[in-house]
This record gives C-alpha cells, structure tokens and sequence, in this order.
C-alpha cells in the first residue's frame, strides 16, 4: 500500500544528508547563481512532484545522478529551469535561481522524447545530489559504489512511497543500484555522451509495448 507518511521520512533523508567537496547537495546547499531560500524551494518542488505518484503504480525511470544544470538548480530529477519554465510543462514547480532559465542536454532530451507520456512514468536518480569534482562544481563525474549503496535507502524510499510498476534503469550506474536493492529492472541507455538515438529508440520502445 502506498504510504504518504514514508514522504516526511524523505524529506528528513535528503534534508540530513551533507554537502560534500565532491557531493553538492541542492536540498541543503546554495549555489553561486541562487536567489532567496533556494534550497528549501528545490526541496519542496521535488515533494510536491512525487505527491503527484504516490502509489499510483506508473514506470519508474531511475537515472544516475544530477548535472551541474539541471536538477541542481530545479530539485526534480532530469529537469532544468527551462523545462519547469514552460507553460504547458507538466511539472508545476518554482524556479529560485537569477538570471535567463538554464538548460541541460540530458534534460532537453528526454523531454522532448517523453512529455507526451508525462502521465506514465516518474523520475528519480540513484544518487540524488550532485556528483562533482572537487573544486570544480560546474563539472559532473561518474557516481561511486559507495555512493550508491549510501543513497540505496532513499531510493527504497521511493520505491516504497510510488510502488511503481515497473523500473527504468536509465545508464549502468542506475542499474548497479537495483541490483544492490533487488529489484528488477529494465536497461535503457543514457542519453549523455552519444547515447541519444539509442536512448530514444529504447524509450519509444518501452512506452510503445507497454501502458504503463
């Protein structure tokens, strides 16, 4: 059964879990380019979004990990400020950053693929803060082991509050992690680094075979 009150115990996870020199966490933490309580904002606008999926059993797309332009600045998963700044985005949520909207490749891409089956699916990542060299925070680099089995609990969370159908493992990274929770999966590949076509192909394919 779904459970709503598991959605305090998120907040409470994401909320407690420190920044890092190379783990940025947006729930907690300001960025250079942030305006007002930005960081409370990015955490109400990804509880609010996941209100929307409780237990209502649709597809679960886990990713890896946030960017350095999306997630980080929105708090919902492979979102930018462009996306949430669109009127007919599916997605209600408040931007708290200055300046123009920002945009990320990853999130520009699988929108445009999947909005029309926005309804469908829900997005969470494996690691839900923002991997990144240290000292260098606009950069991204690959999730670790250990990071994954320390965020394997927030996932569960998730899992737990949404009951999806079926899941999405959206790069290997986001695949390892299930396997470490044991749920099953679904590998599609990752749209960064030339993955595009192929995550395109992968994605129309899952939505074309299945309703939910």
């Amino acid at each position: 059964m779904p459970d709503f009150e598991k959605l305090e115990t998120l907040q409470d996870a994401l909320s407690s879990f420190d920044t890092r020199p190379d783990l940025f966490n947006q729930y907690i933490s300001y960025t250079q380019y942030d305006v007002g309580d930005a960081p409370s904002i990015r955490l109400s606008n990804v509880i609010a979004y996941l209100e929307r999926f409780v237990g209502r059993r649709q597809t679960l797309i886990l990713a890896e990990a946030p960017g350095p332009w999306g997630c980080r600045f929105t708090g919902i998963p492979i979102t930018s400020e462009e996306e949430i700044g669109r009127s007919e985005f599916p997605i209600k949520a408040t931007i708290c950053t200055q300046g123009p909207p920002r945009k990320e490749y990853s999130s520009g891409i699988f929108w445009r693929v999947l909005e029309s089956h926005h309804e469908r699916f829900f997005t969470w990542n494996a690691v839900p803060f923002h991997p990144h060299k240290v000292g260098m925070t606009d950069s991204i680099r690959t999730p670790t082991i250990t990071e994954l089995r320390e965020c394997a609990v927030i996932t569960r969370l998730v899992l737990d509050i949404c009951v999806p159908s079926r899941i999405l493992a959206l790069g290997r990274r986001a695949e390892k992690q299930l396997t470490i929770l044991g749920a099953e999966a679904e590998y599609i590949r990752h749209p960064s680094q030339g993955g595009a076509k192929a995550f395109e192909k992968g994605m129309r394919d899952a939505f074309r075979t299945r309703k939910a």
